[in-house]
């Protein structure tokens, strides 16, 4: 993928507010069926359903300085953990194995990925977990889209949401308080979202300078895994190239991803 060369600035009027809605949906389904057995899974919801924030919350997610298409930032943790706080009032954005030692896939970044005269897009993955007053919650990952109004300078979107698929959540549950010692579960949430803004601008906008969602995430991703920066194939693949080039087959099986916390 090529990177855009063109550079622009990204700014949010100061005195602006924005109302952000949020909703956790109830857990669909756990592998060993934490969200029936485990009280506080079963009940966990939104901590607040709507809230009026400043606009500087969404200034962290802006870059310092001129970006071009396609080059990632890092975001500032104070706004984003301010918004999660709206989910779980107990959000962390360092991981719970972070406490021994340092994990890669910690951190929060954002990217441009499309902008015209008017409107620029801007796509974002943050890594975080909730403590619960009996264990962790930590979800695959949040994305999202924040798209500034550069003519305004408001917030003319906001999404932050944990994608769905088959497994996207991790939880650890201290099932007795008087011993030391967790057990682990992973399963599926259909909704846990923040939300402002109308999603159609970013789906109906014509960009003058963009790249795709794919080419977006994927180097989100790259900020985040240093896995991904290995060019993989397919067995197959290999098992054609490898006396080819003689060079030895390294096979890899696991069964959890790669790319994000889910598990």
């Amino acid at each position: 993928m090529s990177i855009l060369s063109d550079k622009i600035t990204l700014n949010l009027d100061s005195d602006a507010e924005v109302s952000v809605t949020g909703c956790i949906a109830p857990i669909a389904y756990s592998g060993s069926n934490f969200h029936v057995d485990w009280d506080t899974l079963a009940n966990f919801r939104v901590a607040e359903p709507e809230k009026q924030y400043p606009v500087s919350i969404f200034c962290d997610f802006l870059p310092k300085e001129a970006v071009s298409v396609g080059t990632p930032w890092e975001i500032e943790h104070a706004g984003a953990l301010e918004l999660l706080k709206q989910l779980h009032p107990n959000p962390s954005l360092g991981m719970r194995w972070d406490l021994t030692h340092k994990n890669e896939s910690q951190g929060l970044w954002a990217c441009l990925r499309g902008y015209d005269a008017e409107f620029a897009d801007i796509v974002f993955r943050i890594h975080a977990q909730f403590d619960l007053k009996d264990g962790w919650f930590t979800p695959s990952q949040f994305t999202g889209h924040l798209v500034i109004d550069r003519i305004k300078k408001s917030v003319a979107f906001f999404q932050m949401y944990v994608p769905n698929g088959i497994i996207n959540f991790d939880t650890w549950w201290q099932k007795d308080p008087d011993e030391e010692g967790h057990i682990t579960d992973s399963g599926f949430c259909p909704q846990m979202e923040l939300r402002a803004g109308i999603e159609d601008i970013v789906r109906d906008t014509e960009f003058v300078e963009s790249i795709t969602q794919e080419e977006v995430e994927h180097q989100l991703t790259l900020c985040f895994y240093k896995s991904q920066h290995i060019n993989w194939i397919s067995l197959e693949e290999a098992l054609e190239i490898a006396p080819i080039q003689q060079k030895p087959i390294h096979a890899i099986s696991i069964d959890g991803p790669l790319l994000d916390e889910s598990c």
